[in-house]
């Protein structure tokens, strides 16, 4: 249902589709009406904070939240050099990264970069 915005978003801000997938389902199983206890929002689980920064209105649009994700995995990745880390920096932000460069040991992030890796590398596969 997805796959025509998460391909338009991954090659508009170059960044691997089926990375975007990983996370799109390790961040909310695909549910665009999705919210976590700690205030996340929409499909790709943005914070408020983090939705205003990349002028994504409403984070509960799909196809807007998609691109909205691809630029700041873009920006992720250009600022970290790899996909762990920037994963590391979406979920726990980009300050604990940077602080230690390395993947914060947060356990709810440690369990969640595996996790997206898991299934990017099941749709890499199956793509």
């Amino acid at each position: 249902q997805y796959g025509n915005p998460i391909l338009r978003s991954a090659a508009r801000w170059g960044v691997p589709a089926a990375l975007m997938a990983g996370q799109l389902m390790a961040e909310s199983g695909f549910d665009p009406s999705a919210g976590s206890p700690a205030g996340a929002q929409g499909i790709a689980q943005f914070m408020p904070s983090t939705a205003a920064a990349y002028g994504l209105e409403n984070p509960y649009d799909p196809v807007a939240a998609i691109d909205a994700q691809g630029h700041l995995m873009s920006d992720l990745l250009r600022q970290f050099g790899s996909p762990e880390l920037a994963l590391a920096a979406y979920y726990a932000a980009p300050a604990p990264v940077e602080a230690c460069h390395c993947i914060p040991p947060y356990p709810e992030t440690r369990k969640y970069v595996p996790r997206v890796l898991e299934y990017y590398e099941q749709y890499r596969r199956s793509h």
